[in-house]
């Protein structure tokens, strides 16, 4: 199966990166609020996924956008409750998703919180069943966008190095142990981020350097580095990143706003 090749962008500080994201945010969903009169997201939670986050809630943005119609998903949330700290779903609640006014019909939050994960994933993947028109025994449903991370070991979204959930080839969404890390996470799985019309991978950091570089150019390890396995047949990838991110690629990258490639 052949796969579109990922384009690169980096910038030379978080604060570009952000606008340029919210900008090709802003465009896809425009795109398909006119195609289809609404914008199906997977949020990412973290440090630079906020910053995407407060940054669409600027005036520039938010006014470009129905936010009435845009359909709220998560990519994964952390066994806990949705007003706790640590829940991606509060993050992007109390940064973008209430400032912004989306209203709560369109905000399809993770329950990771039960203490059935598994059921809670099932009753995720009825959610997203319903919400796309499908049966849950279709194929997976095709976001207009899904935002991603990158860890340090190489996983994105709860797609943990070694986990069960990489090999949920049926499930659309799955509670995953992740033993590294002695917890565990609700996912959605590699069948639904590689139906996504777009994924938009988000990374900033020197630290994140060596793994990046690994991802992208090294031998194919999708079991050690799961984002390898994000591979959308028919959709993009874009890999938005800093400098200090980018530092040791060897793959063109988009400087910025250029289109000059190194």
């Amino acid at each position: 199966m052949s796969h579109v090749s990922p384009t690169i962008r980096a910038y030379p500080t978080a604060e570009a990166l952000s606008r340029a994201a919210a900008a090709l945010f802003v465009s896809l969903g425009q795109r398909a609020l006119a195609a289809r009169q609404r914008f199906t997201v997977a949020l990412a939670g973290g440090s630079t996924p906020r910053r995407l986050y407060a940054q669409l809630t600027e005036d520039i943005w938010r006014k470009q956008l129905d936010w009435s119609a845009v359909e709220i998903f998560f990519g994964d949330e952390r066994a806990v409750a949705p007003d706790h700290v640590d829940s991606n779903f509060r993050m992007a609640n109390d940064v973008m998703l209430s400032p912004l006014g989306v209203p709560a019909r369109r905000i399809h939050r993770m329950p990771a919180e039960r203490a059935d994960l598994a059921a809670a994933a099932a009753d995720y993947q009825t959610e997203l069943a319903r919400v796309f028109g499908l049966d849950v025994d279709d194929a997976a449903p095709v976001f207009d966008l899904v935002l991603l991370g990158l860890g340090s070991d190489g996983h994105t979204a709860s797609l943990f190095p070694h986990t069960k959930a990489l090999s949920a080839d049926d499930a659309w969404v799955a509670a995953n142990d992740v033993p590294q890390l002695d917890t565990r996470r609700m996912t959605l799985t590699l069948p639904v981020l590689n139906r996504a019309a777009m994924v938009m991978f988000l990374v900033i950091g020197a630290n994140k350097a060596d793994v990046l570089a690994e991802v992208l150019e090294g031998p194919p390890d999708p079991a050690r580095l799961p984002a390898q396995s994000v591979r959308p047949a028919s959709g993009e990838v874009c890999w938005f990143v800093d400098e200090a991110a980018a530092a040791k690629l060897s793959l063109p990258v988009i400087r910025g706003e250029s289109t000059t490639a190194r």
